[in-house]
C-alpha cells in the first residue's frame, strides 16, 4: 500500500536557505532509490526556517529502508547542525472512504 511520509523540519535563523538547498537535494537523492514515488516540498511562507516535505513511497517497508540507508548520508550529517529542532516524520495513508 502506498505512503506518504511527512517530514517536518525547522531550521535555525540564517540557515534557512541552506537548509532549503540541502532539502532540495535530500529529495533529488531520493529519486534513485528503489519504491520512491514522488515528493513534494512545502515552504512555510510565514515562518522562515519551516519546511514540510511529502514523500511518497510504494510501501512503509520501502519508506523505512531508505530512511535506514540515506540517514549517515554526507548530506544529512551537513544538514542536521542547520536544524533548530529534530524532524519530526509521520507514516500516512489516504483514507479511502472520504
Amino acid at each position: 500500500m502506498p505512503v506518504t511520509v511527512v517530514w517536518d523540519t525547522w531550521f535555525k535563523p540564517g540557515a534557512e536557505a541552506e537548509g532549503l538547498r540541502l532539502t532540495r537535494q535530500v529529495w533529488s537523492d531520493m529519486r534513485a532509490f528503489a519504491g520512491y514515488i514522488s515528493h513534494e516540498l512545502l515552504v512555510d511562507q510565514d515562518a522562515p526556517g519551516h519546511i514540510i516535505a511529502l514523500g511518497r513511497w510504494r510501501s512503509r517497508a520501502d519508506a523505512d529502508q531508505v530512511r535506514e540507508r540515506y540517514k549517515d548520508s554526507e548530506t544529512i550529517r551537513v544538514l542536521t547542525p542547520l536544524l533548530a529542532r529534530p524532524r519530526d516524520r509521520w507514516i500516512t495513508v489516504t483514507d479511502e472512504q472520504s
